[in-house]
């Protein structure tokens, strides 16, 4: 756990995750773990500013091309950049060049002051058993991402050992991005990293166990509906060349205090 801090200006970088895809906040937008996570900053400091530059369906390239100038330009004293996972689901995935990208990132960001958060992925085979054989490339790439937490001192939140991250629970129906429970473990899980005061471990511990399981043939007609409603739309926007955040712009491009959102 780092040292507790008081931060003034955090900015998220990403892709749908941060963007928020899966939260809902009830009147037509995005809540998500950066928007949770920024109230538990606020909490401790009310007078902190917030800006969200995330867009769904970002890959690594785009999300150092389109935000990181403008996340430089609003002075962050932390950042958090989540990176890589829309790279890493492509049949043709260059793993070096997404780490190149994601360095140059984590270089630029700590050259300028911040601290930034990063993160490892969850073993997304767990939670969607047609995606296992990328659970290899996952392991990898959180190797990898480990590799340059140390040499550029960036908190790293590691997923990938909590069994909470692959429980379904904690994902939406698509697989593909978090429920409201998975955006509050990533929200819960910085601020613990980050020694926000009122975090704790708690996000690590497992969820109750559920009270019903469901039978072979009931899972297999699962995955199959999985597969039909989501995994093959999603196939078939890459065919397409096509991408859930074409036309979308960020959420929250300005720093804002957060009582302006909560």
């Amino acid at each position: 756990m780092a040292s507790e801090q008081s931060f003034t200006r955090f900015v998220a970088l990403g892709d749908s995750q941060t963007e928020g895809v899966g939260d809902p906040d009830g009147s037509g937008g995005l809540r998500g773990w950066a928007d949770r996570f920024a109230g538990k900053l606020a909490a401790a400091n009310p007078g902190v500013l917030y800006a969200n530059l995330a867009i769904r369906g970002r890959r690594t390239a785009r999300i150092r091309a389109e935000q990181l100038e403008a996340a430089l330009a609003l002075r962050p004293d932390l950042v958090a950049l989540i990176a890589g996972m829309n790279d890493l689901i492509r049949p043709r995935f260059d793993q070096a060049g997404t780490l190149a990208d994601i360095e140059a990132m984590l270089a630029a960001l700590t050259e300028a002051g911040a601290r930034v958060v990063s993160f490892t992925f969850p073993d997304i085979g767990s939670v969607a058993p047609f995606v296992r054989p990328l659970s290899g490339r996952v392991r990898a790439m959180n190797a990898e991402m480990r590799v340059l937490a140390a040499k550029y001192d960036v908190t790293l939140v590691d997923f990938e050992p909590v069994s909470t991250t692959t429980d379904r629970r904690a994902w939406a129906e698509d697989r593909l991005h978090l429920s409201p429970l998975g955006h509050e473990i990533v929200a819960q899980a910085v601020a613990d990293s980050l020694a926000i005061p009122g975090a704790d471990a708690s996000w690590r511990d497992p969820l109750p166990p559920l009270l019903s399981q469901q039978q072979p043939l009931e899972r297999v007609a699962t995955e199959l509906r999985w597969v039909a409603d989501h995994f093959v739309p999603w196939v078939g926007r890459r065919v397409r060349g096509r991408s859930s955040g074409d036309f979308v712009l960020p959420k929250r491009p300005q720093l804002t205090t957060v009582s302006q959102f909560t």
